[in-house]
């Protein structure tokens, strides 16, 4: 195992828009498909640390684009110790208010190319390299929008791969047709799977627990993001009158914003998006104070980082197939009898499909 120190030689960051197998509707907006930002991070020694992020609109990736860029510049002939570089780069963002929005999604990714770059040079995978061993880790296909209409359709293709777990969208102008959505779908899945749904930030509270307490009953596993992401204090209400367990935190801007959000009991369970809450060194103290307040941790999107970082979370919960960037992939994320397995190769084991990135570049 070596134990070379390496230094960054130059950063590279190269803006796609991936085509998605299915657009996921939502009841906040559609993702039709994935502006991503693949980073490259070079070092002397010839490791290239990898990472991408979603800016999930094409308005966002050149802005994103650009702040990597300037941000990377700053750690250009650094050694590549993630521990001291995460808290150099976020300080950077102090007199604005700390990194948030895109300036935390840029530290994020870097953070992870860090962490990439330092496990390829200990030659293992990341998952090892944090303590853990890869393990099958459940997971649940994630969907967009189903209807009364559609539920049989979706549901026919929402269980290959062995997935005994499903996330769909509601969120309709009525309760009547969320409740007739949640009801078409169970009668059309197959008996005594896993069903979880969201509502996207798409209810105030007042309406959230209502329709909330009107699906209390229908076996879902959890509803997510009933109201808005930053309305903490509003989702605790929730949470507290609803007896179906509420889950968020896939916009959780950073982990001192999910130590509120757990202080005021926002929700039963928690999901942090690895880019929202500060990379690998992010998650890492995310799993501790979900652990620390014992709270279920699931992982929102970016499976192929997620399957090592679900094995050393103490209260691992479910992982999120939803897969933005397996079109510009070597190796696309599978899912085998419903789980997955983290990489292993060395760091993530993610390796970009050069044709297809020619082909989907954004100039």
């Amino acid at each position: 195992m070596s134990t070379t120190v390496l230094t960054i030689s130059d950063i590279r960051t190269t803006p796609v828009v991936a085509p998605l197998k299915y657009p996921v509707t939502t009841a906040s907006g559609t993702l039709g498909e994935a502006p991503l930002l693949l980073i490259d991070l070079l070092t002397k020694a010839g490791i290239v640390g990898r990472a991408y992020l979603l800016a999930y609109q094409r308005l966002a990736l050149k802005p994103l684009d650009e702040l990597v860029k300037a941000l990377a510049a700053t750690i250009v002939g650094e050694a590549v110790v993630p521990a001291e570089l995460e808290p150099k780069l976020r300080q950077r963002f102090t007199l604005l208010g700390g990194a948030r929005g895109l300036a935390g999604i840029a530290v994020s990714g870097l953070d992870m190319a860090l962490w990439d770059a330092l496990a390829q040079t200990r030659d293992v995978p990341l998952v090892e390299l944090l303590g853990g061993r890869a393990r099958p880790i459940r997971a649940y296909n994630s969907l967009g929008m189903v209807s009364e209409k559609n539920a049989a359709e979706v549901a026919a293709r929402s269980f290959n791969d062995g997935f005994r777990a499903t996330k769909f969208k509601i969120g309709w102008p009525s309760f009547a047709e969320d409740l007739a959505a949640v009801r078409a779908f169970r009668k059309a899945a197959p008996a005594g799977v896993t069903l979880m749904a969201d509502f996207n930030q798409s209810l105030n509270v007042a309406e959230a627990i209502s329709r909330s307490r009107g699906l209390d009953g229908e076996g879902l596993a959890w509803i997510e993001e009933p109201v808005r992401c930053d309305d903490h204090f509003g989702c605790s209400q929730v949470a507290a009158a609803v007896g179906t367990p509420i889950q968020i935190g896939e916009n959780f801007s950073g982990t001192f914003e999910m130590a509120e959000s757990l202080r005021l009991r926002a929700s039963d369970y928690v999901m942090p998006d690895p880019q929202q809450i500060g990379g690998v060194s992010g998650w890492l103290r995310a799993a501790a104070l979900a652990h620390a307040a014992g709270v279920a941790c699931s992982t929102h999107l970016f499976i192929e980082v997620s399957a090592h970082l679900l094995p050393v979370t103490p209260t691992c919960h479910w992982l999120e197939f939803l897969d933005v960037a397996g079109a510009v992939l070597q190796e696309p994320p599978q899912a085998v009898d419903g789980a997955v397995t983290a990489s292993n190769r060395p760091g993530i084991g993610l390796a970009w499909d050069e044709a297809a990135v020619k082909r989907y570049r954004l100039s």
